[in-house]
């Protein structure tokens, strides 16, 4: 339990990555979606992940907040293996935004309250203001989001991982159900989020111009495994030729 306990401290002590995964793997009825993935993530850091449809994407980015449990391995964030954290604080740290939003019935402001409420806190109103202004959506508070667009719901969506005040944000394809004036809005809404909370980022996208377009790097999967990551200039050939 000591020697365990020492080994823990020693790895928060030393690391010097927001989000890092360590042999992650995941096996269901057999198959291996996800298969022995190490690699870590630096704060302000953008990751896309990218492959062919079934190659693994999506799982790996269930699995770095416990949407999905890991057959073996394990993430640490900030240090601290996830498995040491409650499974809602950890999806308050790491945040997600799907492809398609899944908001609640009522007004934006509702959702974005909707987190911190689960934490006992009452989100105040000029921080409602402060992250609908950020996402572009200022002065929509009480609109209705049965009245929002595509893209509109997937700013709410963004605003409300936001109000969670996470450290990383997982995105799982969150343009791909919008038109391309809406997708170029929300990619530069992205990476105006990401730097302005200097939050480190995975975003699993089929999309290789996007990935280039938004990562700072690029990770390669291929049948569940890390085929290749580096810069978007090292890697787009190896995830062209997989297209």
């Amino acid at each position: 339990m000591e020697l365990n306990m020492a080994l823990e401290q020693s790895h928060i002590t030393e690391t010097r990555f927001v989000l890092e995964t360590d042999h992650l793997s995941r096996v269901v009825s057999g198959k291996r979606l996800v298969d022995d993935i190490t690699i870590g993530m630096q704060k302000g850091e953008v990751l896309a992940v990218v492959g062919q449809s079934g190659s693994g994407k999506s799982s790996f980015l269930r699995l770095l907040n416990r949407l999905d449990e890991p057959t073996s391995g394990t993430v640490y964030l900030e240090g601290t293996d996830y498995r040491q954290i409650a499974p809602r604080e950890l999806r308050r740290r790491a945040g997600m935004v799907t492809q398609t939003p899944y908001l609640f019935p009522g007004t934006i402001a509702d959702n974005l309250r909707f987190g911190p409420r689960q934490q006992g806190k009452d989100l105040p109103q000029d921080t409602i203001t402060f992250l609908l202004d950020q996402v572009g959506l200022a002065d929509r508070a009480n609109s209705d989001i049965v009245n929002l667009s595509g893209g509109e719901a997937q700013r709410v969506s963004l605003a409300r991982a936001l109000a969670n005040s996470p450290t990383v944000l997982l995105l799982d394809e969150p343009t791909s159900a919008l038109d391309e004036k809406a997708k170029k809005e929300v990619e530069a809404l992205i990476l105006k989020v990401v730097k302005q909370n200097a939050l480190t980022c995975v975003m699993v996208s089929h999309d290789l111009a996007q990935a280039a377009r938004i990562a700072s790097r690029v990770m390669v999967v291929k049948a569940g495994r890390l085929e290749k990551i580096g810069s978007v200039t090292e890697v787009m050939h190896v995830a062209a030729s997989l297209h």
